[in-house]
Order: C-alpha cells, then structure tokens, then sequence
C-alpha cells in the first residue's frame, strides 16, 4: 500500500505529470503523422506531434497561469491556440487546377489539437478513443464512401502529340465507357503534351481493355493510370 500510494503521489509531481502527457501525445498524435506521411502529405509525423505537444503545454500553462493569478477562466489561452492552428492548417492547403488538396490534412491538424487539449487537460481516454476515430476516419472513410456510393475513381493521363485533335474521340471513347468526367485538362511537360482525366465510373471496368482501348486511338501513344491519393 505504501508503494502505491508513494507511487502515485510520484506520477502526480508536475514534471512527471507533464512527461507522462507529452509522451502520451507524441504517441497518439504520431500514429495520425504516420498516416498522414504514408500518403506524402505536407504535414506528416513530425508536425502533428509538434502540433500535439503545442496543444499539451499549452492547457498546462494555461492552468498553471491561472493559478498562479487567481483567475478561474483558464481557457482563453487554448481558445487562442485553435484560432492560430487555422493559419498553420492553411499552409497545407494547395490548389491544383480546379482542385483544392490538403483539406483533410489541414482537418486532421486541428483533430490533433483537440486531442492534445483532451491529453494536457488529463483527459487521456478520451484522447486515445478520438485518436482512434480519427484513424478510422483517414484510413477507411475514402473505400467506405466508395462502396456506398457505388462508384469508382479514375485517373489518367493520355499522352499525345495533337491533344486538341483527338479530345473528340477521347469524350466518345468516356461516354461509351460510361466515365463521368470530373476534370479534364491539357498540359504541356518537357514538350510533351498531355490529356489529364479524372473520372468515375459505377460499374465495374476491365482496366487493362480500357487502356489498350484508349491506346488504339489515332495519336494517342501513351496511356497511364494515375493512383488516386487521399488528400
């Protein structure tokens, strides 16, 4: 009984309290980075622990100044640190074309100071249980929505010398293969142009025989299936 009670008494004294959170964020907000990181994503492992441990030490000297100053309203630090964490989520934000990438990295930024409020405020179940969810919801949420919804993203890039020419019978070849299109652009790389497309399809398609289809298009010489990241 004397060890237990010298043990938490221990646990208790601020510097261990504080070690014990910060290795408790580094580990939760970590194992979102590493998600994040698999992806090659602007804001990986190290910046959402830096993001986690901010969050942290940011309640525990909130806390600490309002007890040291009397006040009972501690919370307007940490209400600071949500409205910075915007600017830094911002910076993960790109846009590419008519696309905007990033957002949901910028999204599991602010989840990931959330979560360390939850740790630094001694909330530490609640922590993982979000941690947990969070995971869930990077990893999974594209193939679910993918599965209920019933459609299947495509991407490609058709290389060719005269972009303009064939894109009529490159929209007849999509229409016949039922690909919607969500964005189709030419652009020009090292003097070779390109036709991007991006598109869904319902059903399923036989991948090979719509690429050797695409190829057999007069100039068209080359046909490559582009793997469509998460953002």
């Amino acid at each position: 009984m004397n060890f237990i009670y010298l043990l938490q008494n221990f646990i208790q004294l601020e510097p261990i309290d504080v070690l014990i959170k910060l290795i408790l964020i580094y580990i939760l907000a970590g194992f979102i980075g590493l998600e994040r990181a698999a992806l090659s994503k602007p804001a990986g492992f190290r910046t959402h622990v830096l993001v986690g441990m901010s969050a942290v030490l940011t309640v525990v000297c909130a806390h600490k100044i309002a007890e040291i100053s009397g006040s009972t309203d501690f919370s307007r630090i940490p209400a600071q640190l949500l409205s910075g964490i915007g600017f830094l989520g911002a910076g993960t934000v790109l846009k590419d074309g008519f696309n905007v990438k990033g957002l949901t990295t910028a999204a599991s930024l602010l989840a990931i100071t959330c979560i360390g409020l939850c740790v630094g405020a001694g909330l530490y179940l609640s922590g993982i249980i979000a941690t947990a969810v969070v995971y869930v919801v990077l990893k999974h949420s594209s193939s679910i929505s993918e599965k209920v919804g019933h459609f299947h993203t495509i991407n490609l890039h058709v290389e060719t010398p005269t972009p303009k020419e064939v894109m009529n019978e490159v929209q007849i070849f999509l229409d016949r293969n039922k690909i919607e299109v969500k964005e189709i652009m030419i652009e020009e790389e090292n003097s070779i142009n390109y036709i991007k497309i991006t598109g869904k399809h319902r059903d399923e398609i036989n991948k090979n025989r719509l690429l050797s289809d695409l190829l057999s298009i007069n100039n068209i010489t080359k046909v490559q299936e582009i793997e469509d990241l998460q953002d």
